[in-house]
């Protein structure tokens, strides 16, 4: 038996967000008692209710860079696409995820074009690592000019929000540089955003403050592999990616102390539940400040030790990201709140709707 069918629904094109709804917290929030299998219905902006004082909500702070590159071949003027993935410190090369026809060759170069469509800066070719992505160099348009050193920088100028194809094919349009991003943002690194965060407004902060509850940050850099679905048919022998995240030891304490108090960890999204859970394993079985890089896939029969409580958004179907909101709730319970969302015309994906489980 195919085990990841278990983790399949239909979904009607019309119920996947193309755009955010003009205030965030306006979103609808489905609720799910994991104790009575009951599902209710609210609102995003109603959060503060169905929290409680004492409790703690931890964020994800991580910053989405404008990681997609687009451009042509200078050599052919073939169309070209890429995902800066990471630079290296040393010899400021960037590897790049690529999508081209053809095989570009060691020395050429590529001209990259800002968000307006001007020849805005060069790569040039280096090498191709064992996985295929493409070694570049960054190098200015002419030789009176200078480039940045500092690939962030350069990103904010010229590159563009890597939004997923499931949002009007990718294709990005201005609001997308605040939409596509958490009120709360400051690390810098993600290639994605963590959307369960997208529904936070500072009013919504303020109010959910105000409810004597802690507000918390970890750090989790999303990447790549959060657009790559499962391919295996059993998920034990699925390899998840890896990502960067951290936990300090302030915050760490302070959710320990919130537990100790009779409080909940809520967790804003998958991404924050991958810190929390690395932490826990880290720990030994107990919630230990962390940092480093995690493949963690946390799936039906893992035993959550850092949270208590998680709002999330609909994931797709065959996800990695539905497999662990399943080992959360059990997988008869989650899929009977999909199909209820379906039914109830709940919005899915990044700039969807969301649900939170408790």
């Amino acid at each position: 038996m195919n085990e990841l069918d278990q983790y399949d629904f239909d979904l009607p094109r019309e119920r996947i967000a193309q755009h955010p709804l003009a205030t965030r917290s306006d979103s609808r929030l489905m609720l799910v008692n994991r104790a009575t299998g009951q599902i209710d219905h609210s609102h995003v902006r109603d959060l503060p209710h169905w929290l409680r004082a004492g409790d703690a909500l931890v964020l994800n702070n991580s910053r989405v860079i404008p990681a997609k590159l687009v451009g042509y071949r200078t050599q052919t003027r073939g169309r070209w696409q890429g995902l800066f993935l990471r630079a290296d410190p040393g010899t400021g090369a960037w590897e790049v995820l690529t999508k081209t026809r053809g095989t570009l060759q060691p020395g050429e170069t590529i001209m990259v074009q800002d968000r307006s469509g001007r020849d805005s800066m060069m790569l040039r070719c280096v090498a191709r690592t064992d996985t295929g992505h493409l070694i570049v160099q960054p190098e200015s348009m002419d030789q009176w000019s200078e480039i940045s050193r500092d690939p962030f920088t350069l990103l904010e100028q010229f590159g563009r929000i890597p939004l997923p194809p499931y949002i009007r094919d990718g294709q990005m349009v201005d609001a997308d540089l605040t939409d596509y991003q958490t009120v709360y943002a400051k690390a810098t690194g993600s290639i994605a955003a963590p959307t369960a965060g997208l529904h936070f407004t500072e009013s919504l902060l303020r109010s959910i403050s105000k409810r004597e509850v802690q507000i918390s940050a970890v750090t989790l850099h999303v990447g790549i592999g959060t657009f790559r679905p499962i391919a295996s048919e059993q998920l034990a022998d699925h390899k998840m990616h890896s990502e960067w995240g951290s936990l300090d030891a302030a915050t760490c304490d302070s959710l320990l102390e919130c537990r100790k108090q009779g409080g909940r960890i809520v967790a804003v999204g998958t991404t924050t539940v991958r810190v929390l859970e690395s932490a826990v394993v880290h720990g030994g079985g107990t919630l230990t400040p962390w940092t480093g890089e995690t493949d963690i896939f946390i799936r039906p029969g893992h035993r959550f030790g850092g949270i208590d409580a998680l709002l999330t958004n609909f994931h797709l179907p065959r996800s990695s990201l539905l497999v662990l909101v399943s080992a959360l709730a059990g997988r008869e319970l989650i899929m009977r709140a999909y199909h209820e969302a379906i039914a109830e015309e709940y919005r899915f994906f990044s700039y969807g709707d969301a649900m939170l489980i408790y």
